[in-house]
């Protein structure tokens, strides 16, 4: 079959629904300045949609840099690959900051943290070498181990015993090939809420002899005493090899880092191909980094603010009986039984008539007769938006319950 006739043919599980879906449940566009509430199709609606979780896309000192660096600089410089042309003092300055923030020798600064994530786990292991990852990891993990060309094998989401069961498999292959093994996991889950069980996967590193390579996008700045990660929150960032993350969370804007050993970064440096052949991060976007990273380090009571607005938001959707799983993060994610119809009618219903915007999971990312609600808390938010959060979310369970989503689905 001709390639186009076969993509007409069948769009994807989530492309076969966007005939409906676009605009609304998927594409949807919200406007105005990035702050709780923004305008959606024309209302204003309360939203948790947004990793903006110490408030600073808006900040005022942010918002400055971000406008100075624009115009000095341009958003062009530095021109080319930084292996050739596009290197700066700041490119290096900012890897320096990141690397004492965290706690680790040296920091490699990435264009992207998907793209960081698939190409660091490529450049790492070579054929004879062995990957042990947590199977609730996110796409970018699955989709760096797909190119892996030697053997992988997956464990249950933390899952002690079935991570040693694995570490097992691995030790066999690679006491036959020479190679080594790599174990990746999350540091704060980004559905779930969960952390990843970072202390006690550490404390196997002796007896199973591996490197840990930890993904901790929603847990920098927001885990931990100084925000530096789920690594400090357990008191093992020590035992995390490679620690990576992304600026498109707490930093509210677009790039990513890893740190780790010299060696391991100025390897990494040399040798990751999709930062080789890839432009270097725009001046406006590595200086506004540099002040955003000076706000984090410098305003506790940013992350004060947010963990002030996830505990009156958790505690009280489960003092009202709602499922929030066992988040122990910012992320909550809302847990209701009712099929796809269920969810795009409560969706709608929760929008249009409630005025908040959050997002919502379906099949096959969650299990088939769970509707995920995921809200997204930040240190913006007020404790009056949690009340009338938490209010609309009783009224729209009370109908779920009694069945009126299915008997009157909605559509955008």
């Amino acid at each position: 079959m001709d390639i186009f006739e076969r993509i007409a043919a069948n769009r994807g599980p989530l492309g076969s629904h966007s005939h409906y879906a676009h605009g609304y449940f998927t594409f949807p566009k919200l406007e105005g300045e990035i702050k709780p509430r923004m305008i959606f199709r024309g209302k204003e609606v309360l939203t948790w949609s947004l990793n903006n979780y110490l408030g600073l896309a808006n900040h005022p000192e942010v918002r400055k840099a971000d406008a100075d660096a624009a115009a000095e600089f341009g958003m062009a410089l530095p021109m080319g690959a930084r292996i050739m042309s596009g290197n700066s003092n700041y490119h290096e300055q900012l890897e320096k900051e990141l690397a004492e923030f965290i706690q680790k020798d040296d920091v490699l600064l990435l264009n992207f943290g998907y793209q960081g994530v698939v190409s660091i786990i490529d450049s790492l292991v070579s054929r004879h070498d062995v990957i042990v990852y947590d199977a609730e990891s996110h796409a970018c993990i699955i989709d760096g181990v797909r190119l892996h060309q030697g053997k992988r094998f997956v464990f249950p989401h933390n899952d002690m015993a079935g991570l040693e069961k694995q570490l097992e498999r691995a030790k066999r292959i690679v006491d036959e090939t020479g190679g080594g093994i790599l174990v990746i996991t999350e540091g704060a889950f980004g559905m779930s809420g969960n952390q990843g069980d970072l202390k006690s996967i550490v404390a196997l590193k002796q007896k199973w002899n591996f490197r840990l390579f930890v993904d901790d996008a929603h847990g920098f700045g927001t885990m931990g005493a100084t925000g530096a990660g789920t690594g400090e929150e357990q008191g093992v960032q020590d035992g995390i090899d490679l620690y990576f993350s992304t600026f498109a969370k707490s930093m509210a804007s677009i790039g990513a880092f890893v740190g780790g050993p010299e060696p391991v970064i100025e390897y990494l440096r040399y040798n990751m191909r999709s930062q080789i052949f890839a432009k270097s991060l725009p001046m406006p976007l590595v200086v506004g980094a540099l002040k955003r990273l000076e706000l984090l380090r410098s305003q506790p009571e940013l992350k004060e603010n947010l963990w002030t607005i996830v505990r009156a938001l958790q505690a009280g959707l489960r003092e009202k009986g709602f499922n929030i799983g066992t988040t122990s993060t910012p992320v909550t994610p809302v847990l209701l039984n009712g099929e796809i119809p269920d969810a795009t009618a409560l969706t709608f219903d929760l929008r249009e008539n409630y005025g908040i915007f959050c997002s919502i999971v379906v099949y096959p990312v969650v299990p088939k007769g769970v509707i995920m609600l995921r809200l997204i808390p930040t240190a913006v938010h007020t404790l009056a938006d949690v009340d009338q959060t938490i209010a609309a979310f009783e009224a729209i369970a009370a109908k779920l319950d009694k069945g009126l989503y299915s008997k009157q689905p909605a559509t955008a």
